[in-house]
């Protein structure tokens, strides 16, 4: 039973019994695989929680239908007009929608739940309908991802209070709360009265914008828990104790850059001023008993407090500057395009039969609400059940995965051969079981001398493009041109096969042969940057990493402005370890 474990466990406690004090309109992302600490966590919160506030869960795939409401068709066909049906949001209006495996929640339906959320109701607009319905939610999203790039949409993630991360907490680490129901309950009536200083508030807002977070809800979230916490502790106007436990919670984890440990002194006058200032203040009987700390010195506590709340290693990617800027690409292939014939169902469109395959259900949604007035059009005909017309017809939309093609661009000519050439080989073959897992087809190109080589077209065969990559000779010129030609004609070709091109250019940067086969660093470069913008031109993802010995600024170095030309990523290799490479290589895919 580990402490840090021990700790997880009591703050997932502590954030349960916040949550279930204000509920409704925000919510919790619970990071954990299935099991008992999830479980417990799940009962705890049951517990915690008024009793007219079920928790209802909510399926995976749930069609806009089924979420929002529609047209109830067998209804409406029997009545001859159009008859609304409840979706989801509104039935589940004042209780918690537990979502199962929210990474995997699709980006419109989080759109959806979001937008309840922000409102506290839907308006359905669809299938001759136009309604109004309450929808006052709160949402548990279960987070069963691995990776950093399994989270759920960051639409749904910026609307929740709480990132709760129990994924290394045990059965074993389990322990009872100090906190009862009857706690709970009392704070939620105590809620009514809670009140927070105007100078708390700015001090949140500071402290958000220092650590680089961009969204106004997280401020707004963060004074909802120190509310929350106030009442908690059985008080009625917010304190600095609070605003720590609320940036804590809300704050910390969405940290973009590192909070500095203590923001830039006032200049001696101004402090003196604040100091006599002060003093008459509490000479004054009419002044609050309770002193508050200055603006500026609450702001250094507040982001020392989340400075404290973040973990170890997501303060080091912080301070470094590799913190994801959020759920990246959740997909594990290329990008999606939309079929008329296969894939995974996605709603339906007006269309012609021949144009793809039918939707007879939502043919039949179409067609119900003109039901009486086609009757008394058609009177003389031979009666019908329903009567349908080509405008009604509704052609099925599949969505489609297309397939990544990594194309590594390797440098392999004397100045990288004789510098790092070893340790870029290594590099690759560590993206190259990243590609694999991901389900990624590999190509490999190779330029040194006076010419580019496709050492590998693309394919899914790790132990082939490691077999090509370890026979790969070093030494010669530096043709970067022919390099990025030769990736730019398979990138054309993974295109026409509907395929998704993703670019990896390992290489110094420094040019010597252009494209004419003759030596010269000027024209060399001319030569490269001309190709790099071509590559621009495709719109594809391209991440650039500088194998060069540090010395040369990053703007000053060639591989940079390559990576600018093309529209791409730079990293530096001298700090490009396995994990950076990796996450580079995701950010890259997820788009330019």
């Amino acid at each position: 039973m580990s402490r840090g474990a021990l700790s997880a466990w009591a703050r997932a406690s502590h954030a349960a019994a916040l949550y279930a004090i204000d509920p409704l309109q925000s919510g919790v992302s619970l990071r954990a695989a299935p099991g008992p600490a999830r479980d417990a966590w799940l009962a705890l919160l049951r517990d915690y929680l008024p009793p007219d506030a079920p928790m209802r869960r909510a399926p995976l795939s749930i069609a806009d239908d089924r979420l929002l409401g529609g047209l109830d068709l067998s209804a409406t066909l029997r009545a001859g007009r159009p008859v609304a049906e409840t979706g989801l949001l509104s039935q589940a209006h004042g209780v918690l929608l537990v979502l199962a495996m929210a990474e995997r929640q699709s980006v419109s339906a989080a759109a959806r739940i979001g937008a309840a959320l922000d409102n506290g109701e839907i308006d359905l607009v669809r299938d001759g309908l136009s309604l109004r319905q309450q929808a006052r939610i709160g949402v548990v999203a279960l987070d069963e991802g691995r990776d950093d790039d399994e989270r759920p949409p960051a639409a749904l993630l910026d609307r929740l209070a709480f990132h709760l991360d129990l994924a290394d907490v045990s059965h074993r680490d389990v322990l009872d709360h100090m906190l009862t129901a009857r706690d709970v309950a009392a704070a939620r009536e105590r809620l009514k009265t809670v009140a927070a200083p105007p100078d708390m508030i700015s001090a949140l807002v500071a402290a958000a914008a220092r650590l680089g977070i961009g969204s106004l809800r997280a401020p707004l979230l963060a004074l909802r828990v120190a509310r929350a916490s106030c009442a908690l502790r059985g008080l009625d106007l917010v304190e600095e104790e609070d605003l720590e436990v609320a940036v804590g919670f809300v704050l910390a984890p969405r940290a973009i850059c590192a909070p500095s440990a203590e923001s830039e002194p006032p200049p001696e006058e101004d402090a003196l001023q604040d100091a006599s200032a002060d003093t008459a203040e509490a000479s004054d009987p009419q002044n609050d008993n309770r002193q508050r700390p200055d603006a500026r010195a609450l702001d250094d506590v507040l982001v020392a407090a989340a400075r404290a709340a973040i973990p170890p290693d997501l303060l080091a990617r912080l301070e470094t500057g590799l913190a994801a800027r959020g759920p990246s690409s959740r997909g594990k292939s290329g990008a999606a395009s939309f079929s008329s014939r296969r894939g995974r169902p996605m709603g339906a469109r007006r269309g012609a039969l021949h144009e793809g395959r039918l939707s007879l259900i939502e043919t039949l949604r179409a067609a119900a609400p003109w039901q009486a007035l086609r009757r008394k059009e058609s009177a003389d005909a031979a009666p019908l059940a329903v009567l349908v017309r080509a405008d009604d017809f509704r052609i099925t939309r599949f969505r489609e995965k297309r397939e990544t093609t990594a194309i590594f661009v390797v440098d392999a000519s004397g100045s990288s051969a004789m510098a790092r050439l070893a340790e870029v080989k290594g590099a690759i073959e560590l993206l190259l079981a990243d590609c694999y897992a991901r389900r990624d087809s590999v190509a490999l190109v190779a330029f040194r001398g006076k010419s580019a080589e496709i050492l590998l077209p693309p394919t899914r065969s790790l132990a082939r493009a490691k077999r090509m990559l370890a026979a790969l000779p070093g030494g010669g010129g530096t043709p970067l041109a022919h390099g990025l030609d030769a990736a730019c004609a398979l990138a054309e070709s993974a295109r026409r096969k509907g395929q998704t091109p993703l670019l990896i250019l390992l290489t110094d940067g420094r040019a010597n042969i252009d494209r004419s086969g003759s030596p010269g660093r000027a024209r060399a470069l001319e030569d490269a940057l001309a190709a790099a913008r071509r590559l621009r031109g495709l719109g594809l993802s391209a991440l650039a990493v500088d194998s060069a010995p540090p010395g040369l600024a990053r703007g000053d170095a060639p591989t940079h402005r390559i990576a600018e030309a093309m529209n791409g990523r730079y990293l530096k290799m001298p700090v490009a370890d396995a994990a950076r490479l990796s996450q580079a290589v995701r950010a890259a895919a997820s788009g330019p």
